[in-house]
């Protein structure tokens, strides 16, 4: 039951311009509950109350005051699970009895403005904490797009942010989508916008590469205004309030298995407060005009060449050399281009060596613990000048002994 001060509360808020969402994650009121108020003239009026023999929820409060202190608020999650344990009460019950232990977030109000279907996505990053991925414990982040028109979601777990990263979310989201929007809109996150001036707005070459294989038009949102893309933000904290706070694998792998099972049955069901349809119908309207992504190749992110080792242990890429372990002299090794500007050699199984494209011509990339073992003088290499990891010399100020060394098969 609304009391008079949350009554006055309630129509100030929409006053100000707030949205029936955002008045609802601020009281903790049911959004029916609140357009019955803004609509009303009438003060409510309590209520004579008796007392009850005993409420529905009362043999799962000790369950749900377990999951509060795990920090489970989210009462569309609460009731989720308590439905399953054999709940048959409403969720009015359930959010009164959650109230006193939620803390909510101010908003600020903002104006939303709608898209025509198939026009525009957005995609942010958010971070979710340390998981197990292969056996250690790293960062996680949710890799998030959501489609402005049908607010179709499409999530997934990843351990980095760079851009090759990017670009596999990106066409896994287009797959999940069926499909690929005219436009995407990003914040300035550096993988994909480089420079944003009041003149000029640059995005990363390779990603914008990448965009236009698919035929998207970028667009950057303004700088410290995160309301430009509040459809995806608001996806962002619904993974946090809602996927995340159920019980799940602790894995990366088990994530991405859970998370997608979740964006079936109930992200995209689930009555969006604002459309007042779930994704998943909008989306039957909306997917005709996203373009085909299955029309032609998967975008190559990652392009492999053939390099011989020469003697001294080095491949050559771009007029420049790299050094790799002696051990693979006369070899024949795979090497790519990194999108963050790195080279990566391979033998059958792994990376043996790794480098930062050097720019210029005729230079060479050392690094000394590739010729470890190698019988080594005052007059060769490495002299006190390159104790160091890695370093760029010119090749004409090479010392030529290494030659003399793996010519003579003495690494001794």
């Amino acid at each position: 039951m609304v009391q008079t001060g949350e009554f006055f509360m309630i129509r100030e808020l929409f006053q100000k311009g707030w949205s029936i969402t955002a008045i609802s994650d601020e009281t903790g009121f049911d959004p029916k509950t609140i357009r019955k108020y803004i609509k009303s003239d009438e003060i409510p009026k309590r209520k004579n109350s008796q007392a009850t023999s005993e409420s529905k929820l009362d043999p799962y409060k000790e369950y749900l005051k377990t999951r509060i202190k795990e920090g489970t608020t989210n009462c569309s999650v609460l009731f989720d699970e308590i439905e399953a344990l054999g709940y048959e009460g409403k969720m009015t019950i359930l959010r009164d009895f959650v109230r006193p232990y939620r803390t909510s977030p101010k908003r600020q109000a903002t104006v939303r403005y709608e898209t025509s279907p198939g026009k525009q996505a957005q995609m942010d990053w958010g971070e979710i904490g340390k998981y197990e991925v292969n056996g250690e414990q790293k960062e996680v982040y949710a890799f998030t797009m959501v489609l402005s028109y049908s607010r179709m979601k499409y999530v997934e777990f990843t351990d980095s942010m760079n851009l090759e990263t990017l670009m596999k979310c990106h066409m896994n989201a287009f797959a999940y989508f069926n499909g690929v929007p005219e436009q995407i809109l990003y914040d300035n996150m550096k993988t994909a916008v480089i420079k944003h001036s009041p003149v000029e707005i640059r995005f990363n070459q390779k990603f914008e590469e990448f965009l236009a294989y698919y035929g998207i038009a970028p667009k950057a949102c303004k700088p410290y205004r995160p309301q430009t893309k509040g459809k995806v933000e608001n996806v962002v904290g619904y993974v946090k309030k809602n996927f995340l706070q159920r019980r799940h694998s602790k894995t990366l792998e088990g994530l991405n298995k859970e998370v997608r099972t979740w964006l079936d049955q109930t992200a995209n069901r689930k009555v969006h407060q604002t459309t007042q349809a779930p994704p998943e119908t909008r989306f039957q309207h909306e997917q005709k005009y996203l373009a085909k992504s299955n029309s032609k190749p998967l975008f190559p992110i990652s392009h492999w060449e053939i390099r011989s080792v020469s003697k001294d242990c080095f491949i050559s890429y771009q007029g420049n050399r790299y050094s790799v372990p002696y051990r693979y002299v006369g070899q024949e090794l795979k090497i790519k281009q990194t999108l963050n500007h790195h080279l990566e050699i391979y033998d059958a199984y792994e990376c043996i060596a790794r480098h930062p494209i050097m720019k210029g011509k005729a230079k060479d990339h050392i690094q000394i613990e590739h010729y470890k073992g190698l019988k080594m003088t005052s007059e060769g290499l490495p002299t006190q000048s390159h104790l160091q990891s890695t370093k760029e010399i010119e090749v004409e100020q090479r010392s030529l002994q290494i030659y003399d060394q793996l010519e003579s098969g003495d690494p001794s």
